[in-house]
């Protein structure tokens, strides 16, 4: 089987699961499916592959506790409702996740998330060191987006985008998005019986975009389409998304087993495409003067310590862009810094072992990490 398409040799994976896996017509929810999935992360963490989960499911779970059914006419929840089954509906999936995870003793933590708070720079870089010290513990993400506090409709398919949006932030190599079909055909194959499976796809052309067809739902999202937009946006990330049949009681193990599927393969190494976002898609909000053995050490490679600055300029706020500059002025790198410029311009010069004596507060000991960091 081609390597590309195999779920071994990922460092870090992030799995969507679409509401119509995890609960049936009536928003039970499937315990022996969920427990098969379980199964198969466990196994995946065992061979040293750091797991994420982005959850759907709590607007069809909670409205069917709170008698909110869908009738015979599949009425349509108002904002209102769904955020109050959202509510509901969340602590019954997180529990079930609990559950099905603690079996295999596999803690689980549980996190809210908009689109905005992957794309804002503050609540990226929040939202990115909360799930990455979770991996670091050894805890499995479990992600949905905050659909209680919803300012817009809500919208089926959004978490598509949400589990890119998390793989972009996270640095993944891999996302999976289990659905109720097994990849992308030339045609709707429930429509036509000569549409033909498409098993890998390196580009996203007009061509790729027309056969996802029309939108699932009235309001313009839903189907294959959300996955293909989710899809442009991990291939931009350097990181590769399949869809895949999620039905199977194991289905990450009949994925890797050689399950068809849909693999949309990127030519972009993950931490390349970040170190081009940073350089090349952030307006800078201040500067950073550093000395020379700061300068040395940035050019193997190194993380920025506040020992080695000499100068803050301009207000920021910690997650902003900076340039990073030598005594000359000339710029070295810039990156997302920890620290606000208020903060920034007290623990200059000083020793990482200082900061928490000078600020009050225990924070990161780099003043900005090499992860954030990319040479001009």
């Amino acid at each position: 089987m081609n390597g590309a398409r195999r779920l071994s040799g990922s460092k870090r994976v992030v799995v969507k699961i679409g509401s119509a896996l995890l609960a049936d017509d009536d928003g039970r929810l499937r315990a022996d499916w969920l427990d098969g999935l379980a199964g198969d992360i466990t196994r995946l963490r065992g061979d040293g592959i750091e797991m994420m989960i982005v959850s759907s499911g709590a607007i069809a779970v909670g409205r069917r506790l709170l008698g909110l059914a869908r009738g015979p006419r599949n009425r349509a929840l108002r904002l209102e409702e769904s955020q109050a089954a959202a509510a509901t509906g969340q602590v019954r999936l997180a529990h079930a996740w609990q559950e099905a995870l603690g079996g295999y003793d596999v803690p689980v933590a549980q996190v809210l998330l908009t689109i905005e708070d992957t794309e804002d720079r503050r609540r990226h870089l929040n939202a990115r060191n909360t799930i990455a010290t979770l991996l670091r513990l050894g805890v499995v993400p479990v992600i949905n987006e905050n659909d209680t506090v919803a300012t817009d409709e809500i919208r089926f398919g959004d978490n598509d985008r949400l589990a890119a949006r998390v793989a972009q932030m996270m640095g993944a190599d891999t996302c999976v998005i289990l659905s109720d079909i097994d990849g992308l055909y030339t045609a709707d194959p429930t429509k036509e019986a000569a549409a033909e499976h498409v098993p890998e796809v390196v580009s996203i052309t007009s061509e790729i975009t027309a056969m996802a067809g029309e939108t699932a739902g009235d309001d313009g999202s839903g189907g294959m389409i959300t996955k293909i937009e989710a899809a442009r946006i991990t291939m931009q990330s350097g990181c590769r998304l399949v869809i895949a049949d999620g039905r199977d009681t194991h289905p990450l193990v009949a994925l890797e087993d050689g399950a068809r599927a849909t693999w949309f393969i990127s030519n972009a190494e993950p931490h390349t495409a970040r170190k081009l976002w940073i350089a090349g898609t952030l307006k800078p909000e201040g500067r950073i003067t550093i000395d020379a053995g700061a300068a040395r050490a940035l050019a193997r490679g190194t993380s920025l310590l506040p020992a080695g600055v000499t100068a803050v300029e301009g207000h920021f706020e910690r997650g902003d862009p900076v340039l990073v500059c030598d005594a000359q002025g000339r710029e070295l790198a810039r990156g997302l810094i920890a620290y606000d410029s208020a903060d920034a311009e007290r623990i200059l010069g000083r020793q990482s072992g200082e900061i928490e004596n000078i600020l009050g507060y225990r924070g990161r000991e780099e003043m900005i990490h090499r992860d954030d960091l990319v040479e001009s």
